[in-house]
């Protein structure tokens, strides 16, 4: 067995979500659920078939961010992991509508800072031991610096 931690890519202006998913029909799924809950959305999708052909699937409403989840897919290699690479949305925006997919059983990450992810590689098959999104607190906020977390919340229109 063999340990790696791999860096996750993760473009300027996108955001990436990485799960675990168990069955064939997860993109499909997945672009109904990402056009439906945030239509201005552009996204990618890839899933890791984890047996038969043991392909990655993909779909997409943006080529880029589509060829990018495959490259990513590829990256991980665990099967039945998804990724969406997403922009002119947030993860908030769709975090509950993916987590209600049927075959959806766990997010790992989602967001918008680098990550990079821990695997142990048994030859045919690997294992997500976890991941790591941005970096380690530098301080405890101040009271200026939650009248800057206000403003931009509400900047961002999620707070009145």
């Amino acid at each position: 067995m063999e340990f790696q931690v791999l860096d996750i890519p993760v473009p300027e202006g996108t955001n990436v979500i990485i799960g675990r998913s168990h069955f064939i029909k997860t993109v499909e799924d997945l672009y109904e659920t990402m056009v439906t809950s945030c239509p201005s959305a552009k996204f990618g999708i890839a899933f890791c078939e984890a047996s038969g052909k043991r392909l990655i699937r993909y779909e997409g409403n943006d080529k880029d961010l589509t060829k990018q989840a495959i490259e990513t897919c590829n990256i991980i290699s665990s099967g039945h992991v998804f990724v969406i690479y997403l922009k002119d949305s947030w993860p908030i925006n769709v975090l509950n509508a993916i987590k209600s997919v049927q075959e959806v059983t766990s997010i790992y990450v989602a967001t918008s800072n680098p990550v990079k992810i821990a695997i142990a590689d048994m030859g045919e098959s690997r294992l997500v031991l976890g991941f790591s999104d941005g970096f380690k607190p530098l301080g405890v906020e101040k009271e200026e610096d939650k009248k800057e977390r206000k403003e931009l919340l509400r900047r961002f229109g999620y707070k009145l």
